[in-house]
């Protein structure tokens, strides 16, 4: 059994470049906590289930059409191989169609035992391997990149400072933007003024009743004039 394999959180990538991973993961807080097994995680090589001598994993698309698709039987293999019938984890697969990754299915999937998630690369990956495998698509913006390695690095990072002993206070990332249905309020530190700017003396009172008042209505403004979207959808009362 691997070390990412004892961990109580483990993540699995399938890629094409592995060598990316842990990448930025691997220092800092989420560094840290890899180190002392809070979380592992393996990248496995896509290409090692790749047909011929040159291990294809992909060929031209079904009906015609620019670029290439990865193969639906070198991903089923891929899968297979990192998983078994007793791996309850979610299967992910990062893709600019799938639904938007939001604060609530991060804690959702931080909660769990880990992920497992495929990284296309090239026009997409064959819709046989997605419906086949149970596939759930997953995006981190209106945006397209190369592949998706960057967006596994964002779900990965999301989930990891929500896991137990990541971060130095579980309350710190109770009052975040999204946590309450609303953008984080603003924040302040020394010097009580700098360049004409002085922290709001609501701040300095330690009248923690009006802070909080502040805090709440300054993350309702910011809101209002940045996310409207997120004020229609109600916000949520503090954890």
């Amino acid at each position: 059994m691997t070390e990412a394999a004892k961990a109580p959180w483990r993540a699995t990538i399938l890629t094409l470049f592995p060598e990316m991973f842990p990448g930025p993961l691997g220092i800092s807080l989420a560094g840290d906590a890899l180190g002392r097994g809070v979380w592992g995680i393996e990248a496995r090589d896509i290409r090692e289930h790749g047909i011929g001598r040159h291990r294809a994993v992909d060929d031209t698309p079904a009906g015609g059409g620019v670029g290439m698709v990865m193969r639906a039987d070198v991903l089923g293999a891929a899968i297979d191989a990192a998983t078994d019938p007793d791996d309850g984890r979610p299967r992910l697969y990062m893709s600019p169609r799938g639904t938007p990754l939001t604060q609530a299915r991060v804690r959702q999937l931080a909660a769990g035992p880990g992920v497992l998630v495929l990284c296309g690369r090239f026009e997409g990956v064959d819709e046989r391997a997605i419906t086949g495998r149970g596939l759930e698509e997953v995006s981190v913006g209106d945006y397209i990149l190369s592949g998706g390695e960057i967006a596994a690095l964002v779900l990965l990072d999301a989930c990891v400072r929500l896991l137990p002993g990541v971060m130095g206070k579980d309350a710190s990332g109770e009052e975040e933007s999204f946590e309450t249905g609303l953008l984080e309020y603003p924040h302040y530190t020394r010097p009580r003024d700098w360049e004409g700017r002085a922290i709001p003396e609501v701040l300095l009172g330690g009248n923690h009743k009006a802070i909080a008042a502040w805090r709440r209505a300054e993350a309702l403004r910011l809101t209002r004039e940045r996310r409207p979207d997120l004020l229609a959808r109600g916000p949520k009362e503090p954890r």
